[in-house]
């Protein structure tokens, strides 16, 4: 039997009044890829954000808001997501003048995310799918055997967002993404668990699954 990771029991969030999500129930298994679909509005990032911060687990997250610190490097963007393994004083080091014992650890990660050519250009330089490119490696730099991801592959081309997805899924153990398209929800989650309106109406295995399954959450 697998472990559960993360439950929700009859959960309701509300804001200024307004229900965002209600009456969720749902268990996260270890071992599970998820997608979470639904219209924009329909609580996805509400459900990601919960689950996260109910979570006393080493997760690892790309938020919508990234959160990098733009006028650094794309080395030290993804270096971020070790931060707490060192002491300050090799932090800082590795700010000033990276270590080649970094530079190895970090490229890998960058060569698979396809910005092996950027690894020393300041964020703020680099395009929106760049930039997009650059959190999931932090993230996948991290370590951690749980991915959080909220929209992670907006930005990027579809070409992109397969490289992007594959090295998400072959980096760790458990992944739960909220997503836009459909098309790669499917492709690349094991479950998807679809919201309307802030209410749980589908949560199945995608084995065999179309689109077309999931229209009715795109429908008035």
């Amino acid at each position: 039997m697998e472990k559960t990771l993360f439950s929700l029991e009859k959960t309701t969030i509300q804001y200024n009044g307004h229900a965002i999500l209600s009456d969720i129930s749902l268990r996260i298994e270890e071992g599970s890829k998820i997608a979470l679909v639904g219209q924009s509005g329909a609580g996805k990032s509400t459900l990601l954000t919960q689950l996260y911060e109910a979570s006393n687990r080493d997760v690892a997250l790309v938020p919508q808001e990234l959160g990098l610190v733009r006028n650094l490097s794309v080395f030290h963007n993804i270096y971020m997501g070790r931060l707490n393994r060192h002491g300050a004083f090799y932090n800082i080091l590795n700010l000033i003048k990276p270590t080649q014992k970094e530079l190895i650890n970090v490229r890998p990660v960058a060569e698979k995310l396809g910005l092996a050519d950027k690894l020393f250009a300041p964020v703020q330089e680099l395009s929106g799918g760049q930039q997009q490119r650059t959190a999931v490696g932090r993230a996948i730099f991290k370590g951690s055997p749980v991915f959080f991801g909220d929209e992670p592959v907006s930005a990027v081309d579809e070409h992109q967002s397969h490289t992007v997805l594959s090295t998400i899924m072959k980096s760790h153990k458990t992944v739960i993404l909220s997503m836009h398209d459909v098309k790669l929800a499917l492709h690349y989650s094991d479950r998807v668990i679809g919201l309307k309106n802030g209410v749980k109406v589908l949560d199945e295995s995608t084995r065999g699954m179309k689109t077309s399954d999931l229209d009715d959450l795109y429908q008035e």
